[in-house]
């Protein structure tokens, strides 16, 4: 029983809150080996092209601050690491020990020694107003409490800093059906053969479905207290990265 009381989503169910946490470790720890292997099987490739465009639009310069909010298997810290460079700082953060340790190796294998600190996005371990840039690609939708999670994201920004959140979205109307059909037939099936879990891949599928869309997000962002928010679609809605200033 939750201590809380209170449910929340997990993917379709409804669990006490205080199971989420736990039930998405489950997942991730479950995938981790594999996890960069489905999202190019998944994605065709697409999700290197969505992260390149995140690093883009993160107007990251050398000497600045970054930090890389369940940030897994360390795609965007390595590519922010070669934007900072010497003089600036990576740290990649994530609540799965199996994800961060996997992200750790792949920073050290490029020679970068970053910090990789297991926590909760809800509770960041670190000084208010302190990043250039904070970032979180496809891990907002797994938090429990995103609002709290994107209070903490912005405290820990300083002004003038930016905040970026690419997820999965919305995608455009007409292809509905078929992104679907895709979804909850094809990914489940991917995932059973590749990583002999379907029911992770099942779960993805419906944790899409019930985060917030385009505009829902948007508005969340700007309650947090970001200014000029503005999302990009990518894929026809399969993702969008959403950017917001702390001023």
């Amino acid at each position: 029983m939750s201590s809380t009381g209170n449910n929340t989503h997990f993917g379709y169910q409804q669990v006490p809150e205080d199971e989420k946490a736990r039930k998405v470790e489950g997942v991730f720890t479950s995938v981790a080996g594999r996890y960069d292997l489905m999202n190019d099987l998944m994605s065709a490739g697409l999700h290197r092209l969505w992260k390149h465009f995140t690093i883009d639009q993160s107007y990251v310069r050398t000497g600045e601050r970054v930090l890389d909010v369940a940030g897994g298997t360390a795609d965007l810290a390595r590519a922010f690491a070669k934007r900072v460079g010497p003089t600036g700082s990576v740290v990649l953060t994530d609540i799965n020990a199996a994800m961060l340790g996997i992200g750790r190796d792949r920073l050290i294998d490029d020679g970068v020694f970053a910090p990789a600190i297991q926590c909760d996005a809800e509770k960041l371990p670190f000084n208010s107003n302190h990043f250039d840039c904070v970032s979180v690609a496809f891990g907002l939708r797994n938090m429990t409490h995103k609002d709290r999670a994107l209070a903490e994201m912005f405290r820990v920004l300083r002004p003038g800093g930016r905040l970026l959140v690419l997820e999965f979205s919305r995608v455009w109307k007409p292809l509905q059906g078929v992104y679907d059909a895709y979804s909850f037939n094809v990914l489940p099936r991917m995932g059973k053969i590749v990583t002999q879990d379907a029911d992770s891949y099942r779960y993805l599928a419906e944790s899409i479905r019930m985060h917030p869309d385009q505009e829902t997000l948007k508005q969340m962002l700007e309650q947090t207290g970001l200014e000029r928010v503005e999302y990009f679609n990518l894929a026809t809605g399969v993702a969008a990265l959403h950017r917001g200033y702390k001023l």
